[in-house]
């Protein structure tokens, strides 16, 4: 298993994770946060998806193991917890609300998979990329990493534009303008299915 961020940091392993294996590991990912957030009761904040806490098999395939901070969500109660998670993928409302909801980790998801993209995260970029972000004006083609040729297939980049416009929406100053992990999750379905790997608590 090799953390998502150490394969994205080293130039040859970058080039094999290739555009195809990249959109497989933004789906592997929405697949396990639609789990925590749908499939269980209370619904589960991972709280830090990031790319540190996303691994890779020898088939690149994604896992999401590490729940060190994740939380039960609970409808009665305020949810009201001191800031956990990594630097960079936190939600900025956590900031002064301290209130944690599922469209925290959407946030963390929309960051990580423009990482993914990008093949850097987003703090390493220009600030006019965050204006773009603001301003829902990012194009395909300034975020995709140079490091790859460019996609060839019209399939392909379909798909990698589907899941760059879920990640600008992700990233919503407002959580509540933020997709749900339904949302993503018909976003997901409308590409091709593929095998994806989710990794069970415990």
């Amino acid at each position: 298993m090799e953390r998502v961020a150490n394969v994205l940091r080293r130039e040859k392993d970058a080039k094999e994770l290739d555009w195809s294996k990249r959109v497989n590991v933004a789906k592997g990912v929405a697949h396990a946060l639609s789990y925590l957030h749908h499939n269980c009761v209370p619904l589960i904040i991972h709280w830090d998806t990031s790319s540190k806490n996303v691994l890779l098999n020898s088939e690149m395939e994604a896992h999401v193991p590490d729940f060190g901070t994740a939380r039960f969500l609970k409808p009665d109660s305020s949810n009201w917890t001191a800031v956990a998670g990594t630097f960079g993928y936190i939600a900025p409302e956590l900031s002064y609300t301290m209130a944690v909801i599922e469209k925290c980790d959407m946030y963390s998801f929309g960051v990580l998979t423009l990482e993914i993209l990008m093949g850097s995260h987003l703090g390493e970029l220009s600030s006019n990329l965050y204006s773009s972000v603001d301003n829902e004006r990012v194009q395909l083609v300034d975020v995709l990493d140079p490091r790859l040729p460019p996609p060839t297939s019209q399939k392909l980049r379909d798909e990698l534009d589907s899941i760059l416009n879920l990640a600008v929406w992700c990233l919503r100053a407002d959580p509540h303008s933020r997709p749900t992990m339904y949302d993503a999750s018909q976003v997901i379905a409308e590409m091709s299915h593929d095998s994806i790997v989710f990794e069970e608590l415990g």
